[in-house]
């Protein structure tokens, strides 16, 4: 099933966005449960949500309007397409799972209004870029200038972070003194923002890289379908999981190392939040691949599709500012930092999502 219309296209990437920013709601309401251990079952909610996808909307035959072109079914689309589309699919789900897992991490230090505006924000302009090279669609002073105002953002953002931590390192009135040093006078902890940003980053440089990825898989006459695409694309989450996952739970960014005994006494709503993760991703993710797959007269192109996409960034900031408090506390100076940055990031996705009616 392929959309036919602008406004289904359009429809499919608002809820890709949705679910992008929306996701990592479940990982906080987790409370105290680790993010390593989130994860496996995060990972079985994209798995489920990409086979669910498959064997429904991805196995009806689809005649493209306005062409010829056919979109094959799902299992019929395995048999003829070649090893190397398959290959390119699975290799993006690789890149993007180390590079969510570098992203989790930071939010697990930094919180969510800081590790999505910065980590995905990057990934925003790499991501941007190297798929309008890709498959060139919209203006691209548009195109452009929406990637320079979302760099300014991720700029504020930083800045935000990092006047934030420098407040909350300085001693509150009534708050537990600090141990005094070896000379006598008290030692003053500060709280370094770099170990949120330097996460957030990494992540953001590894995100920008598995889009351009599933594009070239679905290129060509043989090429993967939106469906079949995203079953190749999950199919890579869920074998690298275990081998990025056990160096995070080996060499914690925070706390002592975990193991499988601990994801095993975890409680079922624990478990069932972390499944229920991975499904809203999932949904968000097909819903991107989807809109992407559009005929060529409704398609607003690969390198929009995905810079729509992470209007999600916008979508999780708000849930980390409104829903978390995640920057109580904070003076004038980094709320206004703050709000700049959801600004200058709307503006930036505004001219991305305009640019394809200026062809």
């Amino acid at each position: 099933m392929i959309p036919a219309t602008y406004a289904t296209t359009l429809l499919l990437m608002v809820v890709s966005m949705f679910c992008w920013g929306s996701w990592a709601n479940t990982m906080k309401m987790a409370g105290k449960w680790r993010f390593e251990l989130y994860y496996f079952d995060y990972v079985l909610g994209v798995m489920l949500s990409a086979l669910v996808a498959a064997f429904t909307f991805g196995s009806i035959e689809t005649v493209l309007p306005g062409s010829d072109q056919v979109v094959f079914p799902f299992l019929d689309n395995l048999m003829i397409t070649g090893k190397r589309q398959i290959a390119l699919a699975a290799a993006g789900g690789v890149v993007f799972n180390l590079a969510n897992l570098l992203l989790v991490a930071a939010i697990s230090v930094a919180g969510l209004a800081v590790a999505f505006p910065v980590g995905i924000g990057l990934a925003l302009i790499e991501g941007a870029v190297l798929n309008y090279i890709i498959n060139p669609a919209g203006r691209p002073s548009l195109v452009f200038g929406g990637v320079g105002l979302v760099l300014l953002a991720i700029v504020m953002t930083s800045l935000a972070y990092a006047a934030l931590s420098r407040q909350r390192s300085l001693e509150q009135p009534g708050a537990p003194q600090p141990e005094p040093s070896r000379d006598g006078r008290p030692a003053r902890k500060k709280a370094s923002p770099w170990k949120g940003l330097g996460l957030s980053l990494a992540a953001g440089v590894l995100m920008g890289l598995f889009y351009p990825l599933v594009e070239m898989s679905k290129q060509g006459d043989l090429g993967l379908g939106p469906y079949a695409a995203a079953f190749c694309f999950a199919l890579g989450v869920l074998v690298s999981t275990p081998v990025f996952n056990l160096f995070f739970m080996n060499l914690p960014v925070e706390g002592d190392p975990v193991g499988f005994r601990d994801y095993l006494s975890g409680t079922s709503r624990q478990h069932a939040l972390g499944v229920l993760g991975g499904i809203i991703w999932s949904i968000g993710t097909i819903s991107n691949f989807v809109a992407a797959s559009a005929p060529k007269t409704v398609n607003v192109g690969p390198a929009v599709s995905y810079a729509m996409g992470q209007g999600a960034t916008l979508v999780s900031t708000l849930w980390g500012l409104l829903l978390w408090k995640e920057f109580a506390g904070a003076n004038a100076g980094v709320k206004a930092r703050i709000w700049l940055m959801l600004l200058l990031y709307a503006a930036g996705l505004g001219m991305l999502s305009i640019a394809p009616l200026y062809r």
